[in-house]
């Protein structure tokens, strides 16, 4: 039976209240389990586990980013679906049907994939310095009328301080122009907006009431779209946003312990991730940590978990006993205690941070940055110095968009730890009861769960 498989990023039960009447009634209509996470509880892990039931050592995605040692650099956000191994849920289905088709809607790794729809962003990085908001798809012809009829990707509402409800709505809208066009059998929906105030303001914060209002209008519409539709609805979540006060900054510690080596350019710092001797690539709540000598493991691993605010170090033994073994991985899994999250900071003197450090840059940087949700609140006439730099970038000028704070502090909510309260988890709702499940779920069993529904009960490996 067809199916739509609405990823509602951050969503908990703790936010399912009167400010969600739509996932509310959802959640009546049917069964509602948490999901166990695998670690690290990060976007690009979970949904590779979910979409292949494999473990982060099977299907190769340990984070959202990783040191690839070959290359000696950090790499972040990749896209091409060649990244993730093993069988993808609908290629799995299509061995039973072969004429089950998918449209992977903003999902991760969705460039180059075997569903037969994807729609991804996909900025164009001009010459001149200018990022211009755009997305990839295929067929390529997709992209051109999707924004046209619903103008262009908002890129810079996608991510960084402009964030706000028209992304997320902009993938629900085409969303449903894929789905009328083409007539899917397995739709597949990433709708990011709870994310971003929860990480920037914190889950008890009051703003997050018209967060939760925005986002349930948006799943609202599709559930009834989808019922119009005849076919089965599946909200779930990726991970929970805990609360957080403080960052903790692993490569400050590895550079003070002389195991972190930098490259001067023009007066700033610069990570030099080949010439280090160990640094960590840090991701929300957890960190991988690269140690080029192996003699140095054990003087790494006490130094970075006598850092306080560290709560656990994974040799290569524990990372393999918890399904995270993989080449890709650091030589250490370091987790942060609850209420803290890493940085990636491993400059001592502001002063002295490379020039991309106060932008909005997901690739440049070596490691995940929730400050980007932030303007710099020293700035003085921020819209004024905004709109002015967007004037000259419009007119040919190259021009740096500094506006990023360096402040970790501002952040209060994160995620990447696989314990935490159950309020706080993620979530699993099917309409009806499908499957002889247990209450708590782990994550990489969605993929069956999304058979069931495709094969009308009929569960095949």
């Amino acid at each position: 039976m067809k199916t739509a498989v609405l990823n509602v990023v951050a969503l908990s039960d703790s936010l399912i209240g009167e400010n969600a009447p739509n996932l509310a009634r959802f959640m009546k209509s049917g069964r509602c389990r948490h999901l166990l996470t695998d670690a690290p509880a990060v976007t690009c892990t979970s949904q590779a586990s979910m979409l292949t039931g494999l473990t982060p050592g099977e299907h190769g995605i340990v984070g959202n980013g990783w040191y690839n040692r070959e290359a000696a650099e950090v790499q972040f956000w990749k896209q091409s679906n060649h990244l993730v191994h093993g069988e993808k849920v609908w290629e799995t289905a299509r061995r039973h049907n072969p004429s089950i088709t998918c449209a992977k809607m903003f999902w991760w790794y969705n460039m180059y994939s075997s569903a037969d729809y994807s729609v991804t962003p996909r900025p164009m990085y001009k010459a001149d310095g200018r990022k211009v908001p755009d997305c990839y798809s295929d067929p390529p012809e997709l992209r051109d009328a999707l924004q046209r009829e619903l103008g262009q990707f908002p890129l810079f509402r996608f991510w960084g301080p402009a964030t706000d409800i028209s992304a997320t709505r902009w993938i629900a809208e085409s969303t449903m122009r894929v789905c009328e066009q083409h007539d899917p059998t397995l739709t597949l929906v990433y709708l990011p907006h709870l994310d971003y105030n929860l990480q920037k303001l914190g889950p008890g914060h009051p703003d997050i009431a018209q967060d939760v209002e925005e986002v349930d209008q948006v799943v609202g519409d599709l559930i009834d779209f989808f019922k119009r539709r005849d076919t089965r609805v599946i909200v779930l979540s990726e991970y929970g946003i805990e609360p957080v006060d403080e960052a903790v900054h692993l490569n400050r510690h590895l550079r003070q312990e002389g195991m972190l080596s930098v490259r001067v350019e023009e007066g700033l710092e610069l990570l030099d991730a080949g010439a280090s001797r160990a640094f960590a690539v840090a991701d929300h709540q957890v960190a991988h940590v690269y140690v080029r000598d192996p003699a140095d493991l054990a003087r790494v691993a006490k130094c970075v978990g006598d850092v306080p605010g560290v709560e656990s170090v994974w040799d290569r033994a524990e990372q393999g006993s918890r399904g995270l073994a993989h080449e890709r991985s650091g030589d250490l899994l370091v987790m942060a205690a609850p209420g803290r999250w890493f940085s990636y900071y491993h400059w001592l003197d502001d002063s002295r941070a490379p020039d991309f450090a106060r932008t909005v840059d997901i690739h440049r940087k070596p490691g995940y940055d929730p400050v980007e949700l932030f303007i710099d609140p020293q700035i003085r006439a921020p819209k004024l110095k905004l709109a002015s730099k967007l004037l000259r970038k419009k007119l040919g000028f190259r021009t740096l968009m500094d506006v990023i704070p360096l402040d970790a502090s501002l952040v209060r909510g994160s995620h990447g730890r696989v314990e935490m309260p159950d309020a706080l988890k993620p979530v699993l709702m099917t309409q009806g009861d499908h499957g002889p499940w247990d209450d708590a779920l782990p994550c990489r069993d969605v993929r069956d769960v999304i058979l069931h529904h495709l094969l009308d009960g009929a569960l095949s490996q």
